[in-house]
């Protein structure tokens, strides 16, 4: 009796094709055992794969139901392949043609067969074919404006060409020196009326409440800075009108959505660390010496950093029991604010916010069994380190993103557009609503206290 021969492939298989069905028999009919490796999605955002329309668990149980297929697993991290091969005992790694050349590496493991691939069908194409274009308008001329329409272009699906500010003359201005934007507004509502589905909101955060208010009213989803809001009850309100006109509200706080930061959120959930105590985190900018105005640094430094420190604190310790704030405001704004936040188990989150001091940006998640750091600038998450009394148990990750991270969460904004869906598992409701409490809660001391004071 002859030994099993395994084979195994990888791939994506988003909206699964005859292509695919084509390449896998293709596979399959090299040997007698067929191993199928699916790639995860936050591996295949860290490749740069940005398009992807479904969900992992999705995908794979469309595979599953091949039953050519003998087993189907699921591909984390760019080293998978050579730890399968032996870990499998795999006689042949199967790929399409297009790959060519890319996997000649793993002959030193195993036999490498490239295989055909069908001829005018993708998984592009079907996106394409099955997805409308989103057209997006900006709102505001921000410092990240144009970064953000820069990094649009490798979102599919996605066409920007209209902008709207107040200020006329600055908007026939962009208009002019930016070849993507071809229509500009100095009229909200007339702006709101045109042909877009879409918009992203960068203005000075007093703003926010109401450019928000009016799109949701409008019909329009909405991706817009952080923070959302700056007053009590008007998260809420804005959560509750996008639920009743079935609009995506996301806040774009482009942290949340890198590949890096949700593989640490995912390595943390498997309690390497033990029980996670504390989460000590800075965020800094000394915006005088990048030119921005008075009036913008005036936000302070819990309004304009405060958002990030809070997603980390409260992705990993959950909802917040008690806050209590430690500012500097000398100059009637804040220019630093340490924030202890408590949560369930005594488990505490150490915050630092400023605009008028700089330190170290980087994060550590403490546990009773280790320990996570994350190199500034933790917020451009890239690599971070699990440490331990016993060193030689350390390890570390890392995952390269593109450009200047933008796209992962404009893809995400769009992902959801075109699927009909409302919440990103990547930056929930209940986030959202966890990191504006810190910063309400603060503008609610500030009102309390110049009230005695009056």
């Amino acid at each position: 009796m002859r030994n099993k021969k395994t084979i195994i492939t990888y791939g994506t298989y988003d909206m699964l094709h005859i292509g695919h069905m084509n390449l896998l028999k293709r596979a399959k009919a090299l040997g007698d055992y067929l191993i199928v490796g699916v790639t995860d999605e936050n591996y295949d955002r860290s490749r740069g794969k940005l398009n992807v329309s479904e969900s992992t668990k999705k995908r794979v149980k469309a595979i599953e139901a091949l039953d050519f297929v003998d087993k189907v697993i699921v591909e984390t991290h760019k080293n998978q392949k050579v730890e399968d091969i032996h870990k499998y005992n795999v006689d042949v790694f199967a790929i399409g043609d297009d790959w060519v050349g890319a996997f000649d590496y793993l002959n030193e493991y195993t036999h490498v067969e490239y295989l055909a691939r069908t001829e005018g069908i993708s998984s592009t194409k079907l996106r394409k074919e099955t997805f409308d274009t989103i057209k997006l308008g900006i709102v505001g001329l921000g410092r990240d404006t144009e970064a953000f329409i820069d990094e649009a272009k490798y979102v599919s699906n996605i066409k920007i060409n209209r902008i709207y500010a107040d200020d006329f003359l600055a908007v026939k201005e962009f208009t002019n020196n930016n070849d993507t934007i071809k229509y500009g507004h100095a009229n909200y509502d007339e702006f709101l009326d045109s042909s877009i589905w879409a918009v992203y909101i960068n203005t000075s955060l007093k703003k926010h409440y109401i450019l928000i208010k009016k799109a949701l009213e409008a019909g329009k989803h909405v991706l817009c800075e952080n923070p959302l809001t700056l007053e009590k009850g008007e998260l809420k309100e804005l959560l509750s009108l996008a639920k009743k006109e079935k609009r995506v509200l996301l806040a774009a706080l482009k942290t949340a959505f890198l590949p890096a930061f949700n593989q640490l959120l995912r390595e943390l959930e498997r309690g390497t660390i033990g029980e996670i105590k504390e989460v000590r985190v800075t965020r800094t900018s000394l915006y005088k010496e990048k030119a921005y105005p008075d009036s913008f640094i005036e936000q302070g430094a819990t309004n304009l950093l405060s958002s990030y420190t809070s997603l980390l604190v409260n992705k990993v310790l959950g909802k917040s029991k008690d806050i209590t704030f430690f500012d500097d405001n000398e100059s009637g704004y804040d220019v630093s604010n340490l924030i202890i936040t408590k949560h369930k188990n005594r488990a505490l989150g150490v915050s630092k916010v400023a605009t008028g001091l700089k330190s170290e940006e980087d994060a550590i998640i403490s546990g009773t069994k280790g320990y996570v750091y994350i190199p500034a600038p933790w917020w451009l998450t890239k690599t971070f380190y699990f440490r331990f009394e016993d060193t030689h148990k350390s390890y570390q990750f890392t995952y390269e993103f593109e450009g200047c991270g933008l796209r992962y969460m404009i893809a995400e904004f769009s992902s959801l557009i075109q699927r009909g869906k409302r919440k990103s598992k990547m930056l929930t409701l209940s986030d959202m609503i966890g990191i504006n409490r810190v910063l309400l809660e603060y503008n609610e001391n500030k009102k309390e206290n110049k009230k005695k004071e009056n």
